[in-house]
Formats: C-alpha cells, sequence, structure tokens
C-alpha cells in the first residue's frame, strides 16, 4: 500500500481544507476521497486535516496522530453526525501477540497503532464524534 496517488476534489464546497490535489497515500485512501466527495450523504470531509496527541509506547513522548479522514453526515433527519476514520490494511489492526510466532516490526507497528487509536477514540468520546477503521473488509 505505499502507492502515491493524486485526488482532486469535485465538490469544493463540501471538502475541509486547501481543495488543492490531495496527496493519498494508497489507492484505497483515494478511492475513499471520492466516495466521500460523491456521496450526498457527507456533507462536509477532510483528509489529514485533524492532530491528535497520543503517547509513543517507544519513548513515552507526546507525538501526533493525522487520522486519514473527517467526516460529517448528515441523516434523513437532518442529524449531523462526524466520524473519523482511519484506512489500514487489515493484517495492521490485528495484534500479533495472540500468535505463536512475532515478527518485532509487526509488534512495533500494532503498538503505536493501537496507542494511536486509542487516543483517536478518547477524543471522539469527548466530542460526541465515532471513530472507526476501515480494512479491504468493509471497504471492498
Amino acid at each position: 500500500m505505499a502507492y502515491k496517488t493524486k485526488y482532486l476534489p469535485i465538490n469544493k464546497e463540501k471538502y475541509i481544507g486547501n481543495t488543492k490535489q490531495l496527496n493519498c497515500r494508497s489507492l484505497w485512501e483515494r478511492r475513499f476521497c471520492k466516495y466521500l466527495d460523491l456521496n450526498k450523504n457527507v456533507s462536509r470531509w477532510g483528509f489529514e486535516c485533524l492532530k491528535i496527541p497520543y503517547t509513543s509506547p517507544l519513548d513515552q513522548k507526546i507525538h501526533h496522530y493525522i487520522p486519514d479522514f473527517l467526516v460529517e453526515t448528515v441523516d434523513s433527519n437532518k442529524n449531523k453526525s462526524i466520524t473519523i476514520i482511519e484506512i489500514k490494511p487489515k493484517k495492521q489492526t490485528k495484534n500479533p501477540n495472540t500468535r505463536k510466532r512475532i515478527k518485532l516490526e509487526e509488534a512495533i507497528v500494532y503498538s503505536v497503532n493501537d496507542a494511536k487509536w486509542r487516543s483517536a477514540k478518547q477524543f471522539c468520546d469527548d466530542n460526541g464524534w465515532l471513530f472507526k477503521i476501515l480494512t479491504e473488509k468493509e471497504l471492498f
């Protein structure tokens, strides 16, 4: 998923932030940009537009997590909701410590991601928002 691709929002009035081309890190992110841009239930959306502080388990210092998407939706009753969305391969969302053989790199990536996601969940809870991680299972 290290592929880089660009996306230029079509419905610029819905996009939060600069509407120049967005630098997506994967085709999955680009596809999701297009989905949000064209979805009539999405009133506003942003790509990498929010910073959430978290404590890294590697150095116990404060770092900033930048989630992939911030999405505001409106339901049929005109109720608004905000969701922070992270797109990740399913294998990066599974705790490797449950397996017999663990690769150190996988354990490190998971522990940092878990710290980011716990902070994002708390941030969302504090603000009445939702936090979701989407994998290839939900995207496709």
